[in-house]
């Protein structure tokens, strides 16, 4: 049995759910947001009003079939992580380090400058919010994989080498600094 899977997920109060068990799709509306998943066909999930709880289960039949079990708990996960996105909200921060490198936002866009011969422009996800301050770039949002892919995707327009420091970083990243070339002596 999947121990993550059998767990119950507890709702708190003014999170509305919403389940089609014919598409497979779960939604949650809470104070951060709305967010919208849809699960393996593998796994069956319930919701009971009177409880305030979601249910994650398998065939127990056909358990050690393929990945049922890593599903089971995956599922369940997902869904904890929807219910803690629409009542906290996620955020990850990322710092800008480099001589005359920022950020700044025009419109729905994100515009980069990172040292590069032109800007780099990237759309912002409707699910996800940007703020700026200073160096730092904050993403924000219900949602945690659209909030770690965008930061993510901000990241890799330049990584942080390990010479000068500089590039786009996590804010709690350690980047451990190499010495460079030694010359004669």
């Amino acid at each position: 049995m999947s121990r993550i899977g059998k767990q119950p997920v507890t709702v708190p109060a003014g999170v509305k759910v919403t389940i089609n068990p014919n598409a497979r799709t779960i939604e949650m509306t809470g104070p951060k947001g709305t967010v919208k998943q849809t699960w393996r066909p593998e796994v069956n999930v319930a919701w009971t009003e009177s409880e305030k709880k979601i249910v994650c289960s398998v065939d127990m039949t056909k358990l050690e079939e393929g990945n049922r079990k890593a599903y089971w708990g995956l599922t369940r996960a997902n869904i904890d992580n929807m219910v803690e996105g629409v009542t906290k909200g996620y955020e990850k921060k990322l710092e800008i380090n480099g001589v005359g490198w920022g950020a700044k936002i025009q419109g729905k866009k994100i515009v980069l400058t990172l040292g590069y011969a032109d800007t780099i422009e990237l759309d912002i996800p409707s699910t996800v919010k940007v703020d700026l301050n200073q160096n730092q770039v904050i993403i924000s949002g219900p949602d945690k994989q659209a909030v770690g892919e965008f930061a993510a995707r901000i990241r890799s327009q330049r990584k942080p080498e390990p010479y000068n420091g500089k590039g786009v970083k996590y804010v709690d990243e350690v980047i451990i600094r190499k010495q460079g070339k030694a010359f004669g002596s």
